[in-house]
Formats: structure tokens, C-alpha cells, sequence
């Protein structure tokens, strides 16, 4: 089994036995070493990454811009159970200009969540952050 930990800063430790992954919203830490980041912000990751940690699945992708560019959702998957990480893409403000691209990393995200995210609360609680962005995207 995987342990999961949401640290103070905000980063999510995915650990088995002595490999640990680190997650967060721009950029993961391999076990390796090595560190996965979207290209736009100087990294190589353009869809997704994928690895083993012990007996979980963990997977990195980009869903497609949010607030900022380049944030990360991450998915562990281990004995049928799914827990999911949307970093930045779900804010606790929401700006007055939304660009087009983050309600669709949104959505794409709400496909992936079971019933609540490590970090963003519950698929609901999701769901009506979708709904804010798609308001202020077509002026509702």
C-alpha cells in the first residue's frame, strides 16, 4: 500500500516502502530523482506520465491551461480505489476574465474524480467551481 500525505505546503507525498514521489501543482519529483513539468514551463511533459510506486499506478497530466498554464493533475490508482489531485486548477477565487481552456481542463478533470480530490474537495464542490468558470466565460 501507498501512503498519501497532504503536507502543510501543499504538496501531496505519495510513499512506498523507500521511494516517494512529490506532487505539485507545476512540477513532480520522481522517486528518481527526475522532475516532470508541462513545456510551457520548461519541462518536457506535453500529455502525461506514468509510473509504478510499489502497488499503486500514479499518473501525471496536463488536462489543458488553468489560471496560470502548465498545472498538473495527478492520479493514484491501488486496489480499485482512485484518488485524485487537481493542484491549481481549482482555486479558492475566481477571476473576473477566464481563459476559454480552464473550464475544459475542468471538465476533463471531473471525468477522473470518484467522489472527493486530495486537495479540492468533493466532485460536487468541483462541480460547482465548473460552473463559476463557465459563467464568467460566457457572461452569465
Amino acid at each position: 500500500m501507498v501512503d498519501l500525505e497532504v503536507r502543510d505546503d501543499g504538496a501531496i507525498a505519495v510513499s512506498s516502502q523507500d521511494e516517494t514521489l512529490l506532487y505539485t501543482p507545476y512540477r513532480v519529483t520522481a522517486p528518481d530523482g527526475s522532475v516532470i513539468a508541462h513545456e510551457s514551463r520548461g519541462g518536457s511533459l506535453a500529455g502525461a506520465w506514468a509510473t509504478q510506486l510499489g502497488t499503486a499506478f500514479v499518473e501525471i497530466a496536463f488536462l489543458g491551461d488553468g489560471p496560470e498554464g502548465g498545472e498538473l493533475a495527478m492520479v493514484v490508482t491501488e486496489d480499485g480505489t482512485t484518488q485524485v489531485a487537481l493542484g491549481a486548477l481549482v482555486t479558492d477565487d475566481v477571476p473576473a476574465d477566464v481563459p476559454p481552456s480552464w473550464p475544459a481542463a475542468i471538465d476533463l478533470a471531473l471525468g477522473l474524480i470518484a467522489d472527493t480530490t486530495l486537495d479540492a474537495g468533493s466532485k460536487d464542490d468541483v462541480e460547482r467551481f465548473h460552473q463559476r468558470l463557465l459563467e464568467i466565460v460566457h457572461g452569465l
